[in-house]
C-alpha cells in the first residue's frame, strides 16, 4: 500500500509518501480502505519529537481519525461486512481479546492509538479491531466523517463525564478554531450552556459566534479574567475546559466562579504551570481536574448525535482546507502557521 509517514523526527519535509507493507488482520479484526483522515496536533507534536506517547516508534504512521470502506474482515467478525462505510475510533480501549490490538488498551498506562501508536489512517488501508468500526450514513460524508473520533469524543469526556457541565451553566474556551474548542463549542452550546470563548485574532472569534458562542474576544491583548467578569456580572464561569496550558493559565484560573472547575485536557502551549494563589483556590472551592482518555464504550451514543447535528446543521465539521494524501506534508505546514479556520481532512484516491 501506499502511505504518508516517517522515519525520523523533524519538519514536515521528514514526510514520505511511499510503499509500507500492507497490514495484516487478526480474527476479530477488518481492513479499512481509507478514504479520508483528519490532521490533528498530535500529528505534527509526534513529528516532531517534541512529545510522544508510550508505545511510540519509528517509522510512524500517522492519523487518528479516519473513515472509510471495509475491504476484508476476520473470520470471527459478525455484525460488519466487505463494503460496509465506517467511522474508526482510534482507541484501543476494550477492544476485543481475540483482536490483534488486545492488550493495548489500558487507560493509564500504554493506551494504544491507531495513528499515534500503531499504523492509522496516512496509509490508504488500515487495520481495525471490528468492535471499533461504526457504520457511517451515507448521507454523512467521508470527511464530515473523519474529523469526528478524536476532538468530539475527547471534549464530550471531558466536559460532561469530568467537568459535570449542566445547561445554564457558564463555560470558558481558548483556541477558537482548534480541533477541541471547534466540538467544545457546539457540544456545550447544545447543551444549553454559555459558551465565551477567546482566540488569537478577530477572525477567528467569528468562527466560534458562528457555531453558538455567547460572546468572544481576542486573548493576545485582552485582560481575560476581567472580561469574562464583564460578561459574568463579576461572577465567573462556572467551568472552563483548557487545553492551552501556561500561556492563559493564570488569567483563565482567576476567571473561575465559586466552585468552579477547570478540566485540563492539553499542554499546548507547555507542559509546567504553577498555581498563583492557594488562596484564591481554597476561598473559592475551585477545583483543577484532569480530563483522561474518553470510553470507547460511548462513542457509538456520541457518534449518533453528532451525525443527527450535521444532518439538521446543528453541528458543523468545520473544515478549513482538504488535500490529497500525497500532499500532507504541505497540510501539516499550514496547519502549523497557526492561521487555519478550522479542521485540515486528508483524501485518498483524490
Amino acid at each position: 500500500m501506499k502511505a504518508l509517514f516517517y522515519s525520523e523526527h523533524g519538519a514536515a519535509q521528514v514526510l514520505r509518501y511511499e510503499n509500507r507493507p500492507d497490514p495484516i488482520i487478526g480474527p476479530a479484526d477488518v481492513l479499512i480502505q481509507v478514504a479520508a483522515t483528519a490532521i490533528n496536533r498530535l500529528d505534527i507534536v509526534q513529528r516532531r519529537g517534541w512529545f510522544t506517547l508510550p508505545g511510540f516508534t519509528l517509522p510512524q504512521i500517522a492519523g487518528m481519525d479516519m473513515a472509510g470502506t471495509v475491504i476484508d474482515i476476520g473470520r470471527d467478525v459478525r455484525g460488519v461486512k466487505i463494503g460496509d462505510r465506517v467511522v474508526v475510533d482510534p482507541s484501543l480501549h476494550g477492544v476485543s481479546a481475540h483482536s490483534s490490538f488486545a492488550g493495548h488498551g489500558e487507560r493509564y498506562g500504554e493506551l494504544g492509538v491507531l495513528g499515534a501508536t500503531h499504523p492509522g489512517g496516512y496509509g490508504e488501508i488500515c487495520a481495525v479491531s471490528a468492535d471499533h468500526v461504526h457504520p457511517l450514513p451515507k448521507d454523512i460524508s467521508f470527511a464530515d466523517a473523519a474529523v469526528f473520533p478524536t476532538a468530539w469524543m475527547t471534549t464530550h469526556h471531558a466536559l460532561f463525564r469530568i467537568g459535570e457541565l449542566q445547561a445554564g451553566e457558564t463555560l470558558l474556551l481558548h483556541g477558537a478554531t482548534s480541533a477541541l474548542t471547534l466540538a467544545a463549542t457546539q457540544l456545550a452550546v447544545a447543551a444549553n450552556a454559555k459558551v465565551f470563548v477567546t482566540a488569537a485574532t478577530e477572525e477567528k472569534c467569528a468562527v466560534a459566534m458562528a457555531l453558538g458562542a455567547t460572546a468572544t474576544t481576542t486573548n493576545r491583548d485582552t485582560d481575560v479574567t476581567a472580561w469574562v467578569m464583564h460578561q459574568t456580572e463579576g461572577q465567573g464561569v462556572n467551568m472552563v475546559l483548557d487545553h492551552v496550558g501556561p500561556a492563559l493559565w493564570e488569567p483563565t484560573l482567576f476567571a473561575l466562579a465559586p466552585q468552579g472547575r477547570l478540566v485540563t485536557c492539553g499542554n499546548t502551549t507547555g507542559d509546567s504551570v504553577s498555581i498563583p494563589s492557594l488562596g484564591f483556590l481554597f476561598q473559592r472551592g475551585a477545583q483543577i481536574k484532569g480530563s483522561d482518555a474518553y470510553f470507547s464504550t460511548d462513542f457509538a451514543d456520541v457518534w449518533k448525535r453528532y451525525c443527527q447535528g450535521i444532518r439538521q446543521s446543528r453541528f458543523s465539521s468545520q473544515i478549513h482546507r482538504q488535500y490529497p494524501i500525497e500532499d500532507g506534508a504541505k497540510a501539516q505546514r499550514e496547519l502549523e502557521t497557526g492561521n487555519t479556520l478550522g479542521r485540515m481532512v486528508l483524501l485518498h484516491g483524490s
